[in-house]
């Protein structure tokens, strides 16, 4: 029989996972398939760089429209891309503070893998720099105990209150996901996106 601290616990569980599925979207580019978050209410979207491929980008977004999108910037070595799409009164996600997590910290992963829409894999935070199996990397990434499958890329990790932390990037070994943390995109998009219509948190 399931505590009443365990029921809680899932329950905000789940509320955080829906939360992220708000500002979940579909992307696909001709060749494969990722996710992507909505950033901003007006259509900006980011993902992964190597999500983003040379063809047509078309984005669906949580209430099913398909899309066509404008590739605004990308960063490989960060491994970032802007995207845009021509969309209003979309559904953002909140930001939340990557530099505070702490190992031990439960985080969930939303994506799309496989096709399969919303899901979730969930892990501890193993720690928050430089991965040790990533010694040239130029950025920092947060390093979680958990299982990304093809298609969480681009999709964003949350913490307990469905903030998002990270974007979903990578797999660095068994059962070890990385992500990019928040402050890496609003850097990102400071550096790539001059519009005073852009708005950072």
């Amino acid at each position: 029989m399931m505590t009443p601290l365990l029921e809680q616990l899932n329950g905000e569980m789940a509320a955080a996972v829906e939360q992220a599925r708000r500002s979940l979207v579909h992307i696909q580019n001709g060749r494969g398939a990722g996710s992507g978050t909505i950033w901003q209410a007006d259509g900006l979207i980011i993902t992964n760089a190597h999500v983003i491929g040379p063809g047509r980008i078309t984005v669906t977004l949580p209430d099913g429209r398909s899309l066509p999108a404008r590739l605004l910037a990308h960063d490989h070595q960060r491994d970032l891309a802007a995207l845009s799409v021509e969309a209003s009164n979309l559904p953002t996600i909140s930001l939340g503070k990557a530099r505070h997590l702490q190992p031990g910290q439960w985080v969930l992963a939303v994506g799309h893998p496989w096709g399969v829409k919303g899901a979730v894999s969930a892990g501890a935070v193993i720690a928050v720099g430089v991965p040790p199996e990533l010694p040239g990397s130029r950025g920092e990434f947060i390093q979680v105990g958990l299982h990304l499958r093809p298609g969480h890329s681009g999709g964003p990790l949350v913490d307990g209150q469905g903030r998002l932390v990270g974007i979903n990037t990578m797999i660095s070994g068994p059962e070890v996901g990385l992500a990019v943390p928040v402050y890496t995109v609003k850097a990102f998009l400071r550096e790539a996106l001059t519009s005073p219509d852009i708005v950072f948190v």
